[in-house]
């Protein structure tokens, strides 16, 4: 169990749903895998993004980006980004897993439209992970907005993880 040192922003699972934990109240960790944080708080249990660890008195996950020399969106560091999120019950990022189906830049608007997949259709943790990556990538710097669709065509499967992602599951075969 730990008290919250901050107010601090957190998403009801699997809603999505975004909440903030008053400072000083107690949660208890229920997990921590990928850099993030499931709590449970209030009798819900909800995601903390490692990014805001610090409001519980752990030390914060890092994302930053060198200081943007012109106005544009770098596809590499939106990548950058995606690799920084993961599944909550499989230790690996969502790119190594092969679930970001496409990443497209809108330099005059400056959003991010990202088509993304779950290992399964029925995956209650979608809207979870949805949140991530719009949370992350909305770090990125010049992006304004985030905007990704969950589509299942093609449907995931295991030869979409990298050589890596593989090993790492014990699904290398």
């Amino acid at each position: 169990m730990v008290v919250t040192q901050t107010e601090c922003p957190a998403r009801i699972v699997p809603a999505g749903t975004p909440v903030t934990i008053p400072k000083d109240t107690f949660v208890t960790i229920t997990q921590s895998l990928g850099g993030n944080y499931t709590l449970t708080w209030n009798g819900q249990m909800v995601r903390v993004d490692g990014t805001d660890a610090g409001a519980l008195g752990l030390v914060p996950e890092k994302l930053s980006f060198p200081e943007p020399e012109t106005d544009q969106i770098l596809e590499e560091q939106v990548w950058d980004a995606l690799k920084t999120i993961y599944d909550p019950e499989i230790p690996v990022d969502l790119v190594n897993l092969g679930l970001i189906y496409a990443v497209k830049i809108n330099q005059e608007s400056k959003r991010v439209d990202i088509n993304m997949t779950l290992t399964a259709p029925g995956c209650g943790m979608g809207p979870v992970l949805v949140g991530d990556v719009e949370y992350r990538v909305a770090k990125v710097p010049n992006v304004k907005q985030v905007k990704v669709e969950l589509i299942f065509d093609p449907p995931w499967q295991r030869d979409m993880m990298s050589e890596e992602a593989q090993l790492t599951t014990g699904m290398f075969y």
